[in-house]
């Protein structure tokens, strides 16, 4: 588990956290070594001033009742501790060392610096080993006590100290880490509203701009930077927005323009093999294809032009539609087209009803069926249902075919999209059906999506109520 903090706000405040008890630490640290050399200083001063003669007065029994209460003081010949004592209340008193304590005594350099030393039985002493005149070692010693006291007390008061300074620098350092990512708070949040604009598709004017653009500091440098890229992909969505527009036109014009021809086209053939004249195989053979041609072209057209008019946002028809009976409708349409799937209804008892244009609600539970008939084989099961939701209506067309191929599924709304991704017509149409159905209801206010997998497949159409 990562317990570093995420956030840049976090770092900073833990960083400067960090840094400051670092600093703290190595402060009270100088200043306790600082301070016991200071406190240590007028101990040894105290024991070179001695000279060893409390040590010496204890061979001979005098009298320690001018020596400081706690000095230690010991004789040594060869190694071995012959006397020692510690001056308390009653004169001296014999301080019990242990073996360890005569060795660490031993030990002492004769001459030497005074060291600080741990006897078993006195704690820590400040002890000063001094040659004496009769080939022995005089070692006197001032208990630490005092100074420890005093040291204690000094890390107690910094911790305290450092801990207040610590919390203090923790709030004013969140205040002004806060006031110093403000700018950046800002582009996020341009950056956010940037994102919940519909870039996708239409006309985008995007209106947010940082506010600050300074270039003499780091964020006003990434704000102006930000700026400058919404400007540019402004412009970008508007050389798109333009571009689109103009195919729209132009397929919109060009499929009204294409319908006349088309269907003097349509006519003429008609007209031909209706006549009684003599005519050979290959001539009315001909013509039968033109006429089918031309049927699928009207078709074509038809649709292209019913796209170009719902990107156009041109209202469809308001009335009341009973979608039970388009379910029913279209679905004996699709029974007739294709008599080897098994075709089923699934309808309440009471007519499901919406606000809505029949003719392209009808035309869109068609595309759904047609599509259904044409990429699964005969046999296939496709259920069509429909359901009133708490505040939408539903309606499903689901089978159970073979499934959309892998990696169709993602664009199989978007125009001329194709199962059949080779040039030749023999499966499907254009690809057109499923962008009608889409743009129809997404003019209904409604959305539409797919789920699909080996042995199942389901559209699924969300109507207002």
């Amino acid at each position: 588990m990562n317990l570093l903090p995420r956030t840049l706000r976090a770092r900073l405040i833990a960083g400067l956290l960090v840094l400051l008890a670092l600093s703290c630490a190595a402060v009270g640290v100088a200043t306790s070594v600082a301070m016991e050399r200071f406190l240590l200083g007028p101990v040894d001063q105290q024991l070179a001033a001695d000279h060893g003669r409390f040590a010496a007065s204890l061979e001979h029994g005098e009298d320690t009742r001018g020596q400081a209460r706690g000095t230690f003081g010991a004789r040594l010949v060869d190694g071995r501790v012959t006397h020692a004592a510690v001056v308390s209340e009653r004169n001296g008193a014999q301080p019990g060392l242990s073996p360890d304590d005569e060795k660490t005594l031993a030990a002492l350099p004769v001459g030497g610096p005074p060291r600080t030393v741990d006897l078993s039985a006195l704690d820590d002493y400040r002890l000063l080993a001094t040659a004496g005149r009769d080939n022995d070692v005089m070692i006197t010693g001032l208990s630490l006590h005092g100074v420890e006291e005093t040291l204690n007390r000094l890390q107690l008061f910094e911790l305290v100290m450092f801990a207040g300074a610590l919390a203090a620098a923790g709030v004013a350092g969140a205040l002004w880490v806060r006031l110093a990512l403000r700018p950046l708070q800002r582009i996020a949040t341009t950056a956010r509203k940037v994102t919940e604009l519909p870039l996708a598709s239409g006309e985008v004017t995007l209106a947010e701009r940082v506010p600050d653009t300074d270039p003499r500091t780091e964020t006003g440098q990434v704000g102006a930077a930000f700026n400058r890229m919404l400007g540019h992909v402004e412009s970008a969505l508007g050389r798109r927005h333009a571009v689109e527009q103009r195919l729209r036109a132009f397929a919109a014009d060009a499929s009204h323009e294409l319908r006349t021809p088309l269907a003097a086209i349509r006519g003429h053939a008609e007209l031909a093999l209706r006549g009684d004249e003599p005519m050979a195989d290959g001539v009315r053979h001909a013509l039968g294809r033109i006429d089918a041609e031309s049927e699928r072209m009207s078709e074509l057209v038809d649709e292209l032009l019913l796209l170009a008019r719902l990107d156009a946002g041109r209202p469809l028809a308001r009335e009341e539609v009973d979608l039970s009976r388009l379910a029913i409708e279209a679905t004996g349409d699709a029974r007739a087209a294709g008599p080897g799937h098994r075709w089923r209804l699934e309808l309440p008892e009471e007519p499901v009803t919406v606000t809505g244009d029949p003719l392209r609600l009808h035309q869109v539970i068609a595309n759904l069926l047609s599509n259904a008939r044409i990429h699964t084989p005969d046999g296939t099961t496709v259920v069509v249902a429909v359901r009133r939701l708490p505040a939408a209506v539903e309606i499903t067309v689901q089978d159970d075919g073979p499934g959309i191929p892998p990696g169709l599924e993602e664009g199989i709304f978007e125009r001329f999209s194709r199962a059949d991704q080779g040039r030749s017509r023999a499966t499907g149409g254009a690809g057109l059906g499923l962008a009608i159905v889409q743009a129809v209801v997404a003019a209904h206010d409604g959305s539409v999506d797919v789920r699909s997998g080996p042995g199942r497949t389901e559209f699924r159409l969300l109507l207002p109520a």
